[in-house]
Protein backbone atom coordinates (compact mmCIF):
# COMPACT_ATOMS: atom_id res chain seq x y z
CA UNK A 1 0.00 0.00 0.00
CA UNK A 2 1.32 3.50 -0.76
CA UNK A 3 0.65 6.93 0.68
CA UNK A 4 -0.62 8.45 -2.57
CA UNK A 5 -4.21 9.58 -2.63
CA UNK A 6 -6.34 9.27 -5.73
CA UNK A 7 -7.72 12.70 -6.69
CA UNK A 8 -11.47 13.00 -6.27
CA UNK A 9 -13.85 15.06 -8.37
CA UNK A 10 -13.49 17.93 -5.89
CA UNK A 11 -9.69 17.86 -5.91
CA UNK A 12 -8.26 19.12 -9.22
CA UNK A 13 -4.76 17.98 -10.17
CA UNK A 14 -3.14 21.37 -10.76
CA UNK A 15 0.04 19.74 -12.03
CA UNK A 16 -1.85 18.88 -15.25
CA UNK A 17 -2.68 22.53 -16.00
CA UNK A 18 -0.14 24.80 -17.68
CA UNK A 19 0.03 28.43 -18.62
CA UNK A 20 2.36 30.33 -20.90
CA UNK A 21 4.09 33.66 -20.42
CA UNK A 22 6.94 35.54 -22.03
CA UNK A 23 10.31 35.13 -20.41
CA UNK A 24 11.40 38.13 -18.36
CA UNK A 25 14.82 39.80 -18.48
CA UNK A 26 15.98 38.35 -15.14
CA UNK A 27 15.19 34.80 -16.24
CA UNK A 28 16.90 35.38 -19.55
CA UNK A 29 20.03 36.68 -17.82
CA UNK A 30 20.11 33.62 -15.53
CA UNK A 31 20.20 31.14 -18.42
CA UNK A 32 23.57 29.60 -19.28
CA UNK A 33 24.98 31.01 -22.53
CA UNK A 34 24.82 27.64 -24.28
CA UNK A 35 21.08 27.38 -23.52
CA UNK A 36 20.46 30.09 -26.12
CA UNK A 37 22.36 28.37 -28.91
CA UNK A 38 20.02 28.03 -31.85
CA UNK A 39 17.45 30.51 -30.53
CA UNK A 40 16.53 32.88 -33.34
CA UNK A 41 14.31 35.33 -31.45
CA UNK A 42 14.87 35.91 -27.73
CA UNK A 43 11.64 37.91 -27.56
CA UNK A 44 9.71 34.80 -28.65
CA UNK A 45 10.83 32.67 -25.68
CA UNK A 46 7.86 31.36 -23.71
CA UNK A 47 7.97 29.93 -20.19
CA UNK A 48 5.67 26.96 -19.64
CA UNK A 49 4.58 26.78 -15.99
CA UNK A 50 2.30 24.25 -14.34
CA UNK A 51 -0.60 25.04 -12.02
CA UNK A 52 1.66 24.56 -9.00
CA UNK A 53 4.01 27.31 -10.20
CA UNK A 54 6.81 24.99 -11.34
CA UNK A 55 8.63 26.00 -14.54
CA UNK A 56 8.48 23.08 -16.92
CA UNK A 57 10.18 24.46 -20.01
CA UNK A 58 11.34 27.48 -21.94
CA UNK A 59 10.35 27.16 -25.59
CA UNK A 60 10.76 29.43 -28.58
CA UNK A 61 7.33 30.40 -29.86
CA UNK A 62 3.83 30.16 -28.43
CA UNK A 63 2.70 27.62 -31.03
CA UNK A 64 5.60 25.32 -30.13
CA UNK A 65 4.80 25.70 -26.41
CA UNK A 66 1.15 24.81 -27.07
CA UNK A 67 2.18 21.79 -29.13
CA UNK A 68 4.52 20.59 -26.37
CA UNK A 69 1.76 20.89 -23.76
CA UNK A 70 -0.60 18.94 -25.98
CA UNK A 71 2.02 16.24 -26.60
CA UNK A 72 2.36 15.72 -22.85
CA UNK A 73 -1.43 15.77 -22.38
CA UNK A 74 -1.32 18.97 -20.31
CA UNK A 75 -4.25 21.37 -20.33
CA UNK A 76 -3.45 25.00 -21.14
CA UNK A 77 -5.40 27.58 -19.16
CA UNK A 78 -5.62 31.34 -19.41
CA UNK A 79 -4.26 33.29 -16.47
CA UNK A 80 -5.10 36.99 -16.11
Amino acid sequence: MNDLEKPTAGTPDFSQFVYFRNINERELAELPADALTGVDDLQALVVVTNGEGQKLAIIEGLEAAEAAAEAYKLEAVSVH
